[in-house]
């Protein structure tokens, strides 16, 4: 199984190399699965992976001169304050047994994979059935509304341990008028400041398998330069709705698994 979970570490890889989102909320299901770490746990691995990925993923960007660095701070910098309090502060604080619903114990590791399964679902949904973004450049740029906007996606980064960059590139097309690859390469530089942030403030909290994590973060890096590569090649509106269909099937898997305690 764990052979099986750093293959499709390489899937992370390419679904942020081609298309900048996506790939990071399959990481939690691959590591809570398949390779055993409990949720709570799982959503600190995540952000490592998720975050270094991103990072490297966006020396690209940057290298083309593709990265809005005003916009990186505007949308960036509140999200790092966000998701460094919930990781630090707000996510200690839940009890570890919330409470009890027909005698079984509702838990806290049972909330995350809840919350991350609808967000799945949700997520896969717009990728599946909405249209490529256009950009519109008709409306002055809101700054109080990408802070806004910074704020709600690093809560949830922090929450689920997933990048965002699902809310971040819509954000960066509508809010901040960015065309794609700019929002796609700015995405990625936010996706790994806001990642890495969140795994150094829950850093204290668990205690890592630094063998297991950096394979896993290898064979993910392998799959963002083989997506980067294919990004020349294939149009990523294409593939969203194919792995739409991929993150749909997963996340109502952890649904039924996790409501109805099919172990």
């Amino acid at each position: 199984m764990e052979i099986i979970g750093y293959g499709l570490a390489i899937l992370i890889g390419v679904s942020l190399g081609l298309i900048g989102s996506g790939g990071s909320i399959l990481t939690i299901p691959i590591l809570v699965y398949l390779m055993h770490i409990i949720p709570s746990e799982a959503t600190t691995y995540s952000l490592f992976v998720v975050g270094i990925s991103a990072l490297v993923g966006s020396f690209k960007g940057a290298k083309d001169t593709l990265v809005d660095y005003k916009m990186t701070v505007y949308f960036g910098l509140p999200g790092i304050v966000a998701i460094f309090i919930m990781r630090k502060f707000l996510l200690p604080m839940i009890p570890t047994v919330l409470c009890k619903v027909y005698s079984v114990d509702f838990t806290k590791e049972l909330l995350v994979m809840l919350v991350f399964a609808v967000l799945m679902i949700w997520v896969s949904l717009s990728m599946i059935f909405k249209k490529p973004f256009k950009e519109e450049k008709t409306h002055p740029v809101n700054k109080a509304k990408i802070v806004f906007q910074g704020i709600f996606v690093g809560l949830i980064t922090g929450f689920v341990g997933v990048g965002g960059g699902f809310l971040i590139i819509p954000a960066l097309v509508f809010s901040a008028r960015l065309p794609m690859t700019k929002a796609i390469a700015t995405s990625l530089v936010i996706i790994a400041a806001n990642a890495l942030v969140g795994f150094l403030g829950s850093l204290n909290a668990h205690t890592i398998d630094w063998t297991l994590l950096l394979t896993f973060t290898l064979f993910s890096l392998l799959g963002i330069f083989f997506g980067i590569y294919l990004r020349k090649k294939i149009s990523n509106e294409k593939l969203k709705p194919i792995f739409g269909w991929v993150v749909l099937a997963t996340g109502i898997y952890i649904l039924i698994k996790e409501l109805f305690f099919i172990h």
